[in-house]
């Protein structure tokens, strides 16, 4: 057995019902082994997949091919704004210095790829000169909210003995309270200029984009002594597609077009707790 086919409903949804299981042995499918009953399973690849999966697309179902070799990672590389958190920080900030709608275009285009990277967050930056720092704890308190299983994901691959790393475009005061709060190991973003209170309108250089984050998930790889197929990247917009591409299991999540369009793992309908049914956890073994 070199695959699996990993089925894993929406949240509540029960969508693995007895008549998908059904359909699966119509389909020619083995016996499947249960993640989490109505929520996960998998099935050893199979020669009328395609067939299955087509009649699957209704559903609020996410389906990926898996293989098992070296399917558990040994490292975690996690993307924050819309991956680890629901918002994007830099959206956020735009909203709290009344100018909430031209900062979130610039951000959807530059996700979307439409945009240098760079480019887009220096535009974005300077947009926000003079708004007083404080209003990074207040977004914090008030405006955060993170995505669903994301602190089992972390704890559950910390006790498999996986490192974890959250790496982001956004910005150091919210990737060092996201990632304490959450459990992760590490964290590294960019850095906003503030002075006397205030931020200038400037980020600091080098600025973290598309190919730092490559760089990072190689950099940590390499302190680990581990490779990069060892390692499972998430992530949902363009600037996160090297590492996507680069890591063993590249995970886009909820992701724009072009990222779904080019990553080899897709979830849509599942939280974050669908990339340890990706690797083979059972619910039974979900750790925190």
């Amino acid at each position: 057995m070199d695959s699996v086919l990993v089925l894993i409903a929406a949240p509540g949804s029960g969508a693995i019902s007895a008549n998908v299981i059904e359909m699966l042995r119509d389909f020619g499918g083995g016996q499947p082994r249960w993640l989490a009953e109505a929520e996960a399973l998998e099935v050893p690849d199979f020669e009328a997949r395609a067939g299955f999966v087509e009649a699957l697309s209704v559903l609020p179902l996410d389906v990926n091919l898996v293989p098992v070799e070296n399917r558990r990672k040994r490292l975690l590389i996690a993307d924050m704004d819309s991956t680890m958190i629901e918002q994007e920080c830099i959206d956020e900030l735009g909203v709290m210095a009344g100018i909430g709608e031209p900062i979130k275009a610039i951000t959807a285009r530059a996700m979307r790829g439409e945009l240098d990277f760079e480019g887009a967050l220096k535009e974005r930056v300077k947009l926000l000169k003079d708004l007083d720092v404080r209003v990074i704890d207040t977004i914090l308190r008030e405006r955060i909210s993170y995505m669903p299983g994301g602190q089992t994901l972390i704890a559950t691959m910390k006790a498999g003995g996986a490192h974890t790393a959250l790496v982001s475009g956004g910005f150091t005061p919210f990737t060092a309270r996201v990632a304490a709060d959450l459990g992760f190991d590490e964290n590294q973003a960019n850095e906003l200029i503030v002075v006397d209170g205030v931020l200038t309108g400037e980020v600091g250089h080098p600025i973290l984009g598309q190919q730092a984050k490559l760089d990072a998930l190689r950099r940590i790889a390499s302190r680990l002594g581990i490779a990069t197929a060892d390692a499972l990247a998430v992530g949902d917009g363009a600037n996160d597609l090297a590492m996507l591409r680069e890591a063993g299991m590249g995970v886009a999540l909820h992701a724009k077009p072009q990222v779904q369009a080019e990553a080899r793992f897709r979830v849509n309908h599942g939280d974050l707790t669908a990339l340890l049914y990706l690797q083979g956890y059972a619910k039974a073994e979900f750790a925190g």
